[in-house]
């Protein structure tokens, strides 16, 4: 089976790299062309690594549709494929019309929701009209959609009129990482109180609600008395009322032992040996990064206004007056990245606040730190401790799903797409959508409960492993591809 995928360009972005990731393991039996319109080529390199075929069609950096159409009409002609497959909205509408003038079927894929209220919100003006309406004149002509969300395939339904029984949901993915133990944090002395980053200490303070106990049981070894010995470490915090009862969200995994989101620091207390000195971590336990501390606050893609980066700096300036020691580094560029700059310099933030530009493998950043990385800003941190998720509307995001994989602890906002990924107080803490003060009182909350946060981020990667691995979503893909009628070739 032959087949044809077209986007706009190779840009370093969430749909783009998620292409790359899932054509690649597609099986033999699939014959994987790329087409690319537009003069965009950063990871041209990756995918010629990974033996996918590429076909520049070489259109200058604005639209042309005539002269597009054109050059991919001849170039379906020559190749003669089975089927087409569009990514994103000038290689849509470019490929719907070669579709029909070759008579070749089309999967159409939705991969942002660029119709839904904050997008109406967000994008205004007689061009947004235009291209919404030239959008859902064309929609008709593929025969199959594939949505990385079940949230985008129901507004799209809504806002193009698509069938829903003609739209599958297949998740974006992502390798797992090979680091199979939880992260933990060190141990605080028995008794002592909560330090803040940056802040004076707090004691613990009884509530008048229920106390929600979690207890873990952890074998280490007794140096220099020769047994091992169970030590027993309680965590105890507030209960908001809810209990710990399970809360119905389906089969997902619902552990009991992370406590519910409460916005006033939590005692943690663990044994000593002995010797007042903690015990030594488990064999083959990940080193807990700046002794267990939320500090560092990371957060990565596109410079667009949509992202809500923006927010996330507000609110960070407010977090920064208490916990002085705190940052906030952004990576990625865009065309919003003036106006970033600008309310970091009118905020006085130049000093804690980072842009650093792009970085390559972001995975690999959240999981063990920045390392060596070429950029034009050596002064953010190279450790990270909490990752910042603020979009106002997104697709599917590769970047949460690589979040979750790499087990840092997650902030996110709650629009339905993320939603699909994460349960608030489970696998994150999740603030509602543009509101920066209840994002600034999540981050104060990771701040100081930094061992509770971890257990979310531990419970994050349990739940990406099981659902977004890359190796199932993309056969889950292929499988979508083969089972669609395709009459073979044109003549």
């Amino acid at each position: 089976m032959k087949i044809l995928f077209t986007q706009d360009a190779l840009v370093n972005a969430g749909a783009e790299r998620s292409h790359l990731d899932i054509l690649s393991r597609f099986s033999k039996e699939i014959d994987v062309g790329f087409v690319y319109f537009y003069p965009k080529h950063d990871l041209k390199e990756a995918y010629e690594r990974a033996g996918i075929r590429l076909f520049f069609l070489d259109i200058s950096e604005s639209y042309h549709f005539p002269l597009a159409i054109s050059r991919l009409v001849k170039l379906i002609r020559l190749e003669k494929p089975d089927l087409l497959v569009s990514s994103l909205w000038r290689a849509d509408i470019i490929t719907r019309i070669a579709s029909v003038i070759t008579g070749v079927p089309l999967v159409g894929t939705l991969v942002n929701d660029s119709y839904g209220p904050m997008a109406w919100k967000d994008k205004q003006g007689l061009k947004y009209k235009l291209v919404y309406w030239l959008d859902r004149l064309t929609a008709r002509i593929p025969i199959h959609w594939i949505a990385n969300a079940q949230a985008l395939s129901d507004s799209h339904v809504k806002t193009l009129g698509l069938k829903r029984e003609k739209i599958s949901v297949v998740y974006r993915g992502r390798q797992v990482p090979p680091r199979s133990v939880p992260r933990s944090v060190p141990a605080r002395q028995s008794g002592g109180p909560v330090l803040p980053v940056g802040g004076s200490s707090q004691t613990e303070t009884q509530s008048p609600q229920t106390e929600l106990s979690i207890k873990k049981s952890v074998s280490c070894e007794d140096t220099g008395h020769g047994d091992r010995k169970n030590i027993e470490k309680s965590v105890s915090c507030e209960d908001t009322g809810h209990g710990d009862e399970d809360r119905g969200h389906g089969d997902e995994i619902r552990p009991r032992s992370v406590p519910r989101f409460v916005p006033q620091s939590v005692s943690s207390q663990t044994e000593m040996d002995k010797n007042g000195d903690r015990f030594p971590e488990q064999s083959g336990q990940a080193v807990p990064r700046d002794d267990g501390i939320i500090k560092n606050f990371i957060s990565y893609g596109r410079l667009l206004e949509r992202k809500g980066f923006q927010d996330a700096i507000q609110a960070f300036s407010e977090i920064i007056q208490t916990y002085p020691n705190c940052t906030l580094t952004i990576f990625g560029e865009g065309p919003f990245r003036k106006e970033l700059e600008k309310l970091i310099q009118d905020l006085g933030l130049k000093e804690s606040v980072f842009l650093p530009g792009k970085i390559s493998n972001p995975m690999d950043l959240l999981i063990s730190g920045l390392g060596k990385h070429p950029t034009s800003d050596i002064r953010h941190p190279t450790s990270f401790h909490c990752f910042l998720f603020p979009s106002w509307y997104e697709g599917f995001s590769g970047a949460l799903v690589e979040a979750m994989m790499a087990g840092i602890p997650i902030i996110a906002s709650d629009i339905p797409m993320n939603l699909e990924a994460l349960n608030d107080q489970e696998s994150a803490l999740v603030f509602p959508v543009g509101n920066r003060n209840a994002m600034k009182e999540k981050m104060i909350y990771a701040i100081e409960n930094p061992e509770l946060m971890l257990e979310l981020g531990n419970q994050a990667r349990t739940v990406a492993s099981q659902r977004f691995d890359i190796e199932v979503i993309a056969k889950e893909y292929e499988g979508v591809l083969k089972s669609l009628p395709h009459p073979g070739p044109p003549l």
